[in-house]
């Protein structure tokens, strides 16, 4: 399928990633990173790359796997550390915990925002009988979502506590997906996942999910204004190439048809 479209006729729920497909939190995460990493790599290695750097290697990943994919990406080893390190300890564990605090304070300081578009295609789906999950494998999930105000528009949400709980690996792992699509009563074959990170994208494809929807935002690591129209389009490429059927730079280009039918007994 290459249709900027929903069939409900033939996907019965849809699962959305959280950051940067329903909530607009990629740039704060982005730039959290941006300021831990650089901190560390100074007279180690060249700065972040606040696109290329986090697409490639942290965005979509739980923190600590993003973490050693980025260093790796570097050729840089640090100790894995423990969960008690103070936050920026050159330990896997002490950038952690400082990119969380980070982020958790804009968090708490100026809120979370949905995306307007996908707040309304939730609407058109779950007005048309579909179910809905959000997924996150960061352990804000949650929150963010809590924060954006449209937990009633979700059937189902995991997040990294869930994870955590249930020993559950991130992406490029479908795992999460797959707890989503179990929790929902629905199969993969039948559901949709709407995702905007590369690892995300992998692992739906990799679970066998019946549409792979990725949005691949041209701001979505950086002002609009700033954005290369060419490496938007070598981005789309490559999310096509991890496994997504349909690309879009927003989700407000999807249309919905069908309905999807009560069980009857």
């Amino acid at each position: 399928m290459n249709e900027p479209a929903i069939d409900l006729t033939a996907v019965h729920a849809v699962v959305f990633d959280t950051d940067g497909v329903v909530t607009d939190t990629a740039q704060s995460h982005a730039a959290a990173w941006k300021h831990v990493f650089d901190a560390f790599l100074r007279g180690r290695s060249a700065p972040f790359d606040i696109r290329d750097d986090y697409l490639r290697h942290v965005d979509g990943r739980p923190r600590l796997d993003g973490i050693r994919t980025f260093l790796a990406s570097r050729g840089l080893e640090v100790e894995e550390g423990s969960p008690d390190d103070e936050p920026g300890e050159p330990t896997i564990h002490g950038l952690g915990r400082a990119k969380d605090r980070l982020f958790v304070a804009q968090v708490d300081k100026y809120g979370v925002a949905a995306f307007p578009s996908t707040v309304a295609l939730l609407h058109e789906l779950r007005h048309r009988g579909a179910r809905t999950a959000a997924v996150s494998a960061g352990l804000h999930g949650r929150k963010l979502i809590t924060s954006a105000a449209v937990t009633h528009l979700f059937d189902v949400l995991v997040d990294g506590h869930d994870a955590a709980l249930m020993n559950l690996p991130g992406p490029p792992d479908p795992a999460l997906f797959l707890e989503a699509a179990r929790r929902l009563a629905v199969p993969p074959a039948r559901t949709a996942v709407a995702e905007a990170a590369l690892p995300g994208v992998e692992a739906a494809r990799k679970a066998g999910f019946g549409l792979v929807v990725a949005v691949g935002r041209p701001d979505a690591q950086g002002a609009a204004e700033h954005t290369d129209p060419e490496r938007a389009a070598a981005y789309g490429v490559e999310l096509r190439e991890h496994g997504a059927d349909v690309v879009v730079a927003d989700l407000g280009e999807l249309t919905v048809s069908g309905r999807v039918l009560p069980l009857t007994t």
